[in-house]
């Protein structure tokens, strides 16, 4: 199934936490937070201004994103768990 967001939302997949600590502690799931990154898997053709003008997004499928905890709303698909929310609730786009 293949989902298109409509104006300026975008579609985020989280990404996984670490499970372990840089000195090797192994953290349970139960002490573990949502991660705050994800990689943009959809995203919608943009708003349009007071003229009537389309304003395209400034993130592309593949971009990985930064946003807050509670950011957008969760969704289940084909079993995976995706974010829609809109480009303003993202805060930063990690560049490689």
């Amino acid at each position: 199934m293949n989902l298109r967001p409509l104006h300026d939302r975008v579609i985020v997949k989280r990404l996984e936490n670490e499970t372990k600590t840089a000195s090797g502690i192994v953290i349970p799931d139960s002490a573990t937070e949502k991660p705050d990154q994800g990689e943009v898997v959809a995203v919608g053709p943009g708003k349009r201004d007071d003229k009537g003008a389309l304003i395209a997004l400034n993130v592309k499928v593949g971009d990985r994103v930064l946003f807050g905890k509670y950011s957008g709303q969760t969704v289940k698909v084909a079993g995976d768990e995706l974010l829609v929310m809109k480009e303003d609730d993202l805060f930063a786009v990690v560049e490689k």
